[in-house]
């Protein structure tokens, strides 16, 4: 049985962790390189670096801050954010990530997956979908720009399409459900999984233990993410673990 993983997110910006609700209203948190020392002490299985610079300037503080912190990590690191090119992503890759995670560029330019799993290895290619349901129209759709763009894209779709392209690992947040705290959206995770045959990080809607216990239990991903409760302290790492652990879920490094 593969073991289910536990990832801290780091939405960087400028040089600095930031977060926000439902992908407004971001506020500093700390120090990038500092706060990955600490979650890998703390017993992260990976930890995702999300770029949210509006600027180059901002993406080239990305570069040091991968550089700075891939020397002090022991687990696993997905940088994503601003990578537009297979150029792009082999400065990610040189600066000491293990993966990239492509969104906004692969929904304009889909064969960058394709580039990016032919030239680095699906392993190394993870398409990250912001995904937000349309009442309306009866479906979740894909979002771009740091879920600021609406697409026609659907959501399913997509995920299908990334995987034929080479992707080997989908990020998925669900935009209804991100900071709200009140658990993981299930009904979407459950949707992706059955029409995809690779992993799946969880993202959107982790507020306590039991929510990772219940996604778990629930659905068949293989990582759930957060990043507020685990910046906030409102629970560790460990906790998590401990209580997936006791609730019989096979998890990493308890």
């Amino acid at each position: 049985m593969i073991k289910k993983r536990i990832i801290p997110c780091l939405d960087v910006k400028d040089g600095v962790v930031v977060k926000g609700i439902q992908f407004k209203g971001l506020r500093e948190v700390g120090d990038p390189v500092a706060m990955a020392r600490r979650y890998n002490d703390l017993g992260a299985d990976e930890l995702v670096f999300l770029d949210i610079s509006a600027t180059e300037t901002g993406h080239a503080l990305m570069v040091d801050v991968i550089r700075r912190t891939a020397e002090q990590l022991f687990i696993p690191m997905t940088v994503g954010g601003g990578l537009k090119s297979v150029e792009d992503i082999s400065r990610m890759l040189n600066a000491g990530a293990d993966k990239v995670s492509l969104n906004s560029a692969a929904l304009r330019d889909p064969d960058l997956v394709r580039r990016s799993s032919e030239m680095f290895g699906a392993q190394c290619t993870c398409v990250a979908i912001d995904a937000k349901w349309d009442e309306e129209k009866g479906d979740w759709f894909c979002y771009t720009h740091g879920g600021k763009r609406p697409t026609e894209i659907r959501t399913l779709e997509w995920a299908k399409r990334v995987e034929e392209l080479g992707a080997g690992e989908l990020l998925v947040t669900s935009m209804d459900y991100d900071g709200m705290k009140q658990g993981f959206d299930h009904r979407l995770l459950r949707k992706l999984m059955s029409i995809v045959n690779i992993p799946i990080i969880a993202s959107g809607g982790g507020g306590n233990a039991r929510h990772f216990v219940d996604l778990f239990k629930e659905t068949d991903v293989s990582a759930g993410l957060a990043a507020s409760i685990f910046h906030d302290e409102q629970v560790s790492i460990s906790e998590v673990k401990e209580a997936c652990a006791k609730e019989g879920v096979a998890i990493r490094n308890v």
